[in-house]
């Protein structure tokens, strides 16, 4: 029997530590099942073009990257490994449902991280008449009533996500605390804009003066990619 130890195997620090055993070959290359499914690995993007970014150094930025870099290493080793393990006919035991369980963080890292970089590197302010606004103003009341509620969400203390989220359903949008990667999502909801408040988004320059880095992350937020996500 594989054992839980042969999967869970970290090298690194922090959330994003990366999975290093297994028979994963689709990210390996090493050959496991003749019937193994075709390559469908995710690749982790290149968000260079956010150096230079005002208020986040250099360094932030690329200890952030090689960590969203991680989640992406192990999105992929998991998934291939429970695919060996359910071609093997091992999804019945302790190992498959602890992979199960860990796919949701791994995941949920790489892809909140990409909504992050991927909102962030614009320089106009939110359109006062755009379709955006317009929608936050009904949710809310106002621009300004949300960006209250968007701060003091992200001041919170704890780590963790901050989301403005579009519920599928009703349409109405809504800022949610967001405690883990995979545990505090609400269902059906399609996230707007994303805040990272772990520490690795702001301590290396800002300490413990959070409420200084949400500044500077307002004043680099791409309105455009977030309201592209509007539906």
């Amino acid at each position: 029997m594989l054992k839980r130890r042969d999967f869970l195997k970290v090298a690194g620090a922090g959330g994003a530590a990366v999975l290093a055993a297994g028979p994963f070959s689709r990210t390996t290359g090493t050959p496991t099942s003749p019937k193994e499914a075709p390559n469908m690995a995710y690749t982790a993007k290149d968000y260079g073009k956010l150096i230079g970014m005002a208020g986040f150094s250099e360094t932030l930025l690329k200890n952030h990257f090689t960590l969203y870099q991680g989640y992406v290493t192990n999105t992929n080793k998991v998934l291939d490994a429970l695919a060996q393990m359910a071609a093997d006919g091992k999804t019945a035991t302790p190992e498959y449902a602890e992979l199960k369980r860990r796919l949701g963080w791994e995941w949920n890292g790489m892809r909140l991280h990409e909504h992050y970089f991927e909102n962030l590197g614009g320089k106009a302010p939110l359109a006062a008449g755009g379709k955006l606004a317009k929608k936050v103003a009904e949710s809310f009341g106002s621009v300004e009533a949300w960006e209250k509620d968007f701060r003091a969400t992200g001041a919170m203390r704890g780590i963790g996500w901050v989301v403005l989220y579009e519920d599928t359903a009703s349409g109405r949008l809504i800022n949610f605390w967001v405690n883990e990667h995979d545990a505090g999502h609400p269902a059906g909801g399609r996230p707007l804009l994303v805040m990272d408040v772990f520490e690795h988004a702001f301590m290396i320059d800002y300490g413990l003066k959070r409420a200084d880095y949400i500044e500077a992350f307002f004043k680099n937020i791409d309105w455009a990619a977030v309201e592209s996500r509007l539906k």
